[in-house]
């Protein structure tokens, strides 16, 4: 028995035949849009201008295993030590204590 899948683009300004996604951005929020080639041309026209008058902005990536703080580290640090746990007054706070604090709280 054979199968065939087909992938459909529906053009979602209107619902006919679309011929593929734009992909844009505006405002700091990617966005993409299956468009008819039609829509393609209207959408490539309206933006046109503001495209010719930009610069390209360098691609921005998060930091490899950034994440940002999820606790106040002064009150994780004041609540180690009320636990008699060792904590530096600067740096890394160690993960089991983090954990620690984390299943208190």
């Amino acid at each position: 028995m054979a199968q065939r899948t087909q992938v459909l683009f529906v053009d979602d300004i209107d619902g006919s035949k679309a011929a593929g996604t734009v992909r844009f951005g505006i405002g700091g929020t990617e966005y993409e849009i299956d468009l008819s080639q039609a829509h393609k041309d209207q959408l490539a026209a309206a933006v046109g201008p503001y495209v010719a008058a930009a610069r390209k902005a360098a691609a921005r990536r998060p930091a490899r295993g950034a994440r940002p703080a999820r606790h106040d580290q002064s009150e994780v640090r004041a609540w180690a030590r009320e636990q008699g746990l060792k904590v530096s007054d600067r740096g890394r706070i160690p993960a089991d204590v983090l954990a620690q604090y984390e299943s208190a709280h």
